[in-house]
């Protein structure tokens, strides 16, 4: 381990945002965060504030996306946990398995966002997030 880590959202594979929201925000109190439009890949997330830390709920916009072919095997529900980090790019890397390929580098919330390369364990994805919003485009 390179730095402590924290949650700092757990990610819920939605095939309707907006029919999500009817349970998590009415029954379930949460309030929304933010929401952005992903263009790459084409995704809606939506952030939940759970006090500390998040629920993003992740809607594909595209049938040919990962997440979208995700839901057709496996349904709604968890998609993945993410930690904060300092540095996504270099955790990501020390917490992969050997061999695996290179990280991709992503963003959400003005933020590098990278998940673990190589195998899922335990049916649960791992992405890593950087604390503070990045000053520079990514590479």
């Amino acid at each position: 381990m390179t730095e402590p880590r924290r949650l700092d959202h757990i990610a819920i594979a939605v095939r309707d945002t907006d029919a999500a929201l009817e349970y998590f925000c009415g029954r379930l109190g949460l309030v929304v965060a933010s929401t952005e439009i992903l263009e790459t890949p084409a995704l809606r997330l939506t952030y939940l504030d759970c006090g500390n830390a998040f629920i993003q709920l992740v809607e594909p916009l595209d049938d040919r996306s990962a997440v979208a072919e995700s839901l057709a095997l496996h349904g709604e529900g968890l998609h993945h946990i993410c930690f904060g980090v300092d540095d996504a790019v270099a955790e990501a890397i020390a917490l992969a398995d050997p061999g695996a390929p290179p990280p991709t580098i992503g963003q959400g919330r003005g933020r590098r966002s990278v998940f673990v390369p190589g195998p899922v364990h335990h049916g649960v994805r791992v992405e890593c997030t950087e604390h503070e919003p990045f000053a520079a485009e990514l590479p």
